[in-house]
Order: C-alpha cells, then sequence, then structure tokens
C-alpha cells in the first residue's frame, strides 16, 4: 500500500499484489471500488504478474478531482508507473474501470503492450446498451448524460446511501437478483471478502468519487474507439445485467484488431473465474 503525490497536489493512492519482480500490469477497478479490490493473489504470484491496483479520484484515500475528465485518467496512471520505475505495462479494467482503460490505450500507446476490459461499461449509444440491465443501471446510463452535477450528487445519495453506510446488507439483500453464475460467486467467503472490503474503502470518503465516475461514463469520452491502437480484448458474460454485452459488442465492432471472450451464463463477476486465462492474455506480448 502506498501512494504519490501527483503534479497537480492531489493524492493517488495505490497498493501492489502478487510477484514485485513480476510483469506489471495496472487494474483499475470498477464503480463503486478501490485498490483493495483484485482476484486471486496466489495465481497472480504464480504467474509472475506485479499487480497495480489504484484509489480512483474519491474512492479511499485519493482526492476528489472536480472536473476530472475521463482523459485526464493516463496522466496519473503514467504518474504512477514513472514513480514505480515502470516503462510499458499493461492495463486492464473491470466494468466502470472498462472506459479508463480504454482511455489509456487511447493516450498512452507506446506504455501500453496489451489492454483489456472484463465486463466493461460501453458508450451509452450502443446500439441497445441497456437491454438486460438491472433497473437502476438502465436509468443511470440513459439519463446520467443530461443530469446536472447537483442533480446527480443527490440522485447518488438516494440511491446508494444505504449501501454506503452497510455494503454487506445490501450485497445479502441483492441475492436472487444477481445472475446465478454471480450468486455463487459472491457466496464464496474469499470473493465475498475483497468484494466487500473494497466497497468499505471506496465508500469511506462518500458518494462523490462514484457520483463523479458515473458522470464520466454516461457523457462521451472524449475519444473515438476507432482511434485505439494496441490490441484490446473484450470479455463479457452473456448473463451480466449490470453492464451489457451489446455494449461489448458494440465496443469489439469499433476498436481495431479487438478481440472478444464471449462467456455464455456468466456475469458480471467473470473475472474471478477466469482470472488465469486473462492474466496470461496480458503478459503474453
Amino acid at each position: 500500500m502506498g501512494s504519490i503525490t501527483l503534479m497537480d497536489g492531489r493524492t493517488l493512492a495505490f497498493a501492489e499484489y502478487g510477484d514485485p519482480r513480476g510483469k506489471p500490469v495496472f487494474f483499475i477497478h470498477g464503480t463503486p471500488g478501490s485498490r483493495l479490490f483484485h482476484p486471486s493473489e496466489e495465481i497472480t504470484t504464480r504467474l509472475g504478474v506485479r499487480l497495480i491496483t489504484t484509489d480512483r479520484p474519491g474512492y479511499g484515500e485519493s482526492t476528489f478531482h472536480r472536473d476530472r475528465r475521463l482523459l485526464d485518467w493516463p496522466a496519473d496512471i503514467t504518474q504512477l508507473a514513472d514513480h514505480l520505475g515502470i516503462g510499458k505495462f499493461a492495463v486492464v479494467g473491470h466494468s466502470g474501470g472498462g472506459p479508463h482503460t480504454l482511455a489509456c490505450a487511447y493516450a498512452i500507446p507506446n506504455r501500453i503492450t496489451q489492454a483489456a476490459t472484463l465486463s466493461g461499461a460501453g458508450p451509452v449509444d450502443a446500439p441497445g446498451a441497456t437491454d438486460g440491465m438491472i433497473p437502476l443501471n438502465k436509468f443511470g446510463f440513459k439519463y446520467g448524460q443530461y443530469l446536472p452535477w447537483a442533480v446527480g450528487r443527490t440522485l447518488s445519495w438516494f440511491f446508494f446511501h444505504e449501501r454506503c453506510a452497510d455494503p454487506a446488507k445490501a450485497m445479502d439483500r441483492e441475492t436472487g437478483h444477481r445472475p446465478v453464475a454471480d450468486d455463487e460467486l459472491i457466496s464464496r467467503p474469499e470473493i465475498r471478502t475483497v468484494c466487500l472490503q473494497s466497497e468499505l474503502e471506496a465508500f469511506r470518503p462518500g458518494l462523490e468519487g462514484m457520483s463523479w465516475d458515473t458522470r464520466l461514463i454516461t457523457r462521451p469520452w472524449g475519444f473515438n474507439l476507432e482511434e485505439i491502437k494496441i490490441p484490446v480484448t473484450l470479455w463479457h458474460g452473456t448473463a451480466d445485467n449490470v453492464t451489457s454485452i451489446s455494449m461489448a459488442r458494440y465496443m469489439a465492432g469499433k476498436i481495431p484488431g479487438s478481440k472478444t471472450m464471449i462467456c455464455e451464463g456468466e456475469g458480471h463477476l467473470l473475472l474471478f473465474p477466469h482470472w488465469e486465462e486473462i492474466l496470461k492474455y496480458l503478459i503474453s506480448e
């Protein structure tokens, strides 16, 4: 665990898992999330991966950044990589970390060897973007782009203050409303613990980080998917009801040379059972 002071004076908190001398992979958490969210450390270590996670601005110990754009994120990652003495690295993002990963792939292709999104959020204008989503996410993706900051922040409090206060209770309440595959995964103590600890840390400073994240994801990203020049693989489960498989298929059709890994019957947490396969891809070059 550690933190750095960025050029603009903000704090960026990070954590490292796996092999400290291994191949570097930056893992970008979802919305909400924190640097404590990471899949199996046993697999990460065994494969010789140095996994670096962060708190995005407003989560955990990272300073909230009002007026942040999606394309500001690659500069934060670059400064952290420089601080850690890392030249080139792979980058992978889960859920709301998907757009942040693609922003890095677009903005700093000279630093990135491979990129992947896991159950990644896509542009709201993708055909069928909200098909199959839970109602709250469907509402957020359809209307989030039109909401002024004050309104969006208020709605975040209304919908998420109970989850913020007690993530464990919220996690239990969602049982039966997730895909069967996700319910099975979240029932495993090691996965439940990682998800719970990550949310507790994410919400510790409040809901501003998640509110601004939602604002970024549902507005124009500031770059065209067709302009991404490095390899990207998009993993998505057919049963995912948090982000839609339509988004993944749309992005795969736009990003040159991209690959899609469609996982039948799997949900939003497919990164856990596929972690070894995902890492092997990310360190293959």
